[in-house]
């Protein structure tokens, strides 16, 4: 192979004298998509922060295009080049596509205003260039999702941006709106942009990279082509052996002789859910398949009381009940862990312990106040059960890898002892590793007589966890499915699509 286009050697980084990375060596090819896994705490955030400036490393070079560079702040990583897309976006929505484009680089004209024609000007071509059909006028508040990522992009390359880093590019994305971000990786690979791309999807990694570089506690495991490996091998790199057979789907023994625990008759709520009707039994998990805008999520936060329900009745334990908040569902014995923890299942600025009592203030308060040894006690109780990993309980919640921040957000609710957990995509956006214990410890919960609601668009997780899979189509439960009469993910797609 020629020269890399990016060179990262021996690069080294500790904090508070542990070595977060020790001698990493990364090499990306101009105009190659070049995948960068690991679990948690194998060092691709850390290499990256080092990689945009955020970080500076303790020891190592860096080079690009021939250069080396010192990269000890943003600034300095994008005059080198260098931009990176993070899973959660960085756009305003009260301004216009053109104006985040350019958003502190605005053109100016001779009297030192903002040149407005100019920056829509210059937006459109880049838009045009692109191949994007969506206006530098509307405003990114009005625009869809796939929108924001492609506006995220247009807004890299305005910048001279040669080395692309997307973190987690379509844990938002639709189906459709992912296929059109591929496209854009084809075209921005073929003008000659490097792309590091970080995705715990690993069918996406297959498809758009062309090699792959595995990092595991904070060393190089393995850098190869695609084409040379297959999923399984990476797996294993990742998490250093065999992983548990939490993909692969044992039939359970669910008694649905007497009442269920949960039954859901005519739900109308707003315009997502049409007529949501179905049963959930106690030590049964229930997954939930359909597109994006099927109505899977706004059936969820209706039945937590988000969203108010306009028709139909709730049963539990063979009692009618009305559920119009949160606090209702919660009296109720239901729990939910939204789709998006970062902004509906957690409070970024606080603690571990902070964020994992709020549903049981209750439970540890005596006379006002919190009893703090019992506080204590209950979160490291379930620190230790869920394996979050964590100094202390008292760390800024922010700080802990997706995969802990999902595991605080199930413990505060595993807390409360709810009957019915409710899981709007339990796993987006987290490594292997813990995507199977998120899926082992699924299983327990139901093993101990609990009911499980999983709603998921990956479907190896759907069908490696679910007794039985409900449908969903234009806010409708269409079909309901006995997981065994299901043989391949094609089946699935088949109802979900109505073929």
């Amino acid at each position: 192979m020629s020269q890399p286009f990016l060179s990262m050697t021996n690069i080294q980084k500790s904090f508070n004298k542990i070595n977060v990375l020790n001698n990493v060596n990364f090499e990306v090819e101009k105009g190659e998509v070049h995948a960068l896994m690991g679990g948690n705490g194998a060092g691709k955030s850390t290499l990256m922060k080092i990689l945009t400036g955020v970080y500076t490393s303790d020891g190592g070079t860096i080079t690009i295009d021939g250069k080396e560079v010192q990269l000890n702040n943003p600034n300095d990583a994008s005059a080198a080049g260098v931009s990176m897309i993070f899973q959660e976006f960085s756009l305003v929505p009260k301004l216009t596509v053109a104006q985040n484009i350019y958003l502190h680089r605005e053109p100016r004209n001779r009297f030192g205003f903002i040149d407005d024609k100019k920056m829509i000007e210059d937006s459109q071509k880049i838009l045009n260039e692109l191949d994007l059909h969506f206006s530098p006028t509307d405003y990114v508040e009005d625009i869809s999702v796939g929108f924001w990522q492609m506006t995220e992009i247009a807004k890299a390359i305005s910048n001279d941006t040669k080395i692309l880093i997307m973190d987690e590019p379509t844990s938002t994305l639709t189906q459709s709106e992912t296929e059109v971000l591929f496209q854009m990786i084809e075209k921005l690979k073929a003008s000659g942009i490097t792309i590091i791309y970080i995705s715990h999807r690993m069918d996406e990694i297959f498809r758009v990279c062309d090699r792959i570089t595995v990092l595991r506690n904070g060393t190089n495991v393995v850098t190869d082509y695609c084409k040379n490996m297959n999923m399984e091998e990476v797996i294993n790199h990742i998490v250093g052996g065999k992983l548990k057979k939490a993909f692969e789907w044992e039939e359970r023994q669910v008694n649905r002789s007497g009442a269920p625990l949960l039954k859901v008759e005519n739900l109308k709520a707003g315009t997502r859910v049409e007529n949501a009707s179905f049963q959930l039994y106690r030590g049964e998990i229930l997954g939930v398949a359909g597109l994006m805008g099927s109505g899977r999520s706004e059936m969820a936060r209706a039945l937590f009381g988000i969203d108010k329900i306009d028709e139909g009745e709730i049963t539990i334990n063979e009692q009618k009940v009305t559920i119009q908040n949160p606090q209702d569902a919660i009296r109720q014995g239901i729990a939910l862990v939204p789709e998006d923890r970062r902004v509906q299942g957690l409070i970024l600025g606080h603690s571990v312990k902070e964020n994992m009592i709020l549903p049981i203030l209750s439970k540890v308060s005596k006379n006002g106040f919190i009893q703090e040894k019992r506080a204590n006690e209950i979160v490291n109780d379930y620190v230790k059960k869920l394996n979050v990993k964590t100094d202390h309980i008292f760390k800024q919640i922010s700080l802990l890898s997706g995969g802990n921040q999902q595991k605080v957000v199930l413990s505060k609710w595993l807390a409360n002892d709810p009957d019915i957990l409710i899981l709007d995509e339990p796993t987006s956006g987290v490594d292997i590793g813990a995507k199977s214990e998120i899926i082992e410890l699924i299983r327990e919960i139901a093993e101990s007589g609990k009911a499980v609601i999983v709603i998921s668009s990956e479907m190896t997780e759907l069908l490696a966890i679910s007794d039985r899979i409900l449908i969903m189509k234009n806010g409708v439960v269409t079909d309901s499915i006995e997981r065994r009469e299901i043989a391949t993910e094609e089946d699935v797609e088949r109802a979900i699509q109505n073929v």
